[in-house]
């Protein structure tokens, strides 16, 4: 495991205040923020959205995405839809954003992700099987050549449906910091399993700074 694990009552909460931080001290005049997918993830950018609203210029701010299911941007299963829902529309506004487009394959977002040099900050999740993004055990993102930041991915355990779009293991490293939240009982034994050194995708993320935020209930022993 890389990186440091933060045992918190109020994970959106502590996530929310990470970002503000992290927007606060940034390097350059915009920031580029990551995003993710899923339950724990929509209540950090509801969180980040009502924290968030005096305290970051989201007309400063360029919007990206970790990963995406390859389904239309209006399904209940996008990623994009859930951050348009939860961030996005309660804000207003973000200088730019860029959502990932199965359909376009992963060369122009990788050439995007070039062009943007480090994200400021990069939220990930952690999956059941220990995914992270949607790098799945044993699927082929994993072994892509460190020069490719964006591919296609799936699940070959079919744990985890859909096609999938994502950063790479190098794509993610181009972070200043990486943020994990991971919240409920039902993630502790994959937490536990990466803190114990497992070879599990979400133990292989590396970045300048990775920062687990983990609730009781999830928190290894």
């Amino acid at each position: 495991m890389h990186g440091e694990l933060v045992v918190v009552d109020d994970v959106p909460g502590e996530f929310a205040a990470r970002v503000i931080e992290a927007f606060s001290s940034r390097p350059g005049e915009s920031f580029a923020l990551a995003l993710s997918g899923g339950d724990t993830a929509r209540q950090c950018y509801e969180r980040l959205a009502t924290d968030g609203a005096q305290r970051i210029d989201w007309w400063a701010v360029d919007v990206y995405w970790g990963d995406e299911r390859c389904v239309p941007a209006d399904s209940p299963d996008s990623n994009q839809r859930l951050v348009r829902e939860a961030l996005l529309e309660r804000v207003g506004a973000a200088n730019a954003v860029y959502p990932m487009r199965c359909e376009e394959g992963p060369d122009p977002y990788q050439l995007r992700v070039g062009e943007v040099g480090r994200f400021d900050v990069t939220h990930l999740g952690l999956g059941p099987d220990g995914h992270t993004a949607s790098l799945f055990p044993g699927s082929p993102a994993l072994d892509a050549d460190p020069g490719r930041l964006v591919c296609l991915n799936s699940d070959p355990n079919s744990r985890n449906p859909h096609p999938r779009m994502t950063l790479t293991l190098s794509g993610i490293a181009r972070s200043r910091l990486v943020l994990f939240t991971v919240a409920g009982a039902s993630k502790r034994e994959a937490l536990q399993a990466v803190v114990d050194g497992a070879d599990l995708p979400a133990a292989r993320v590396e970045a300048e700074r990775v920062v687990w935020l983990v609730d009781r209930e999830a928190a290894p022993r």
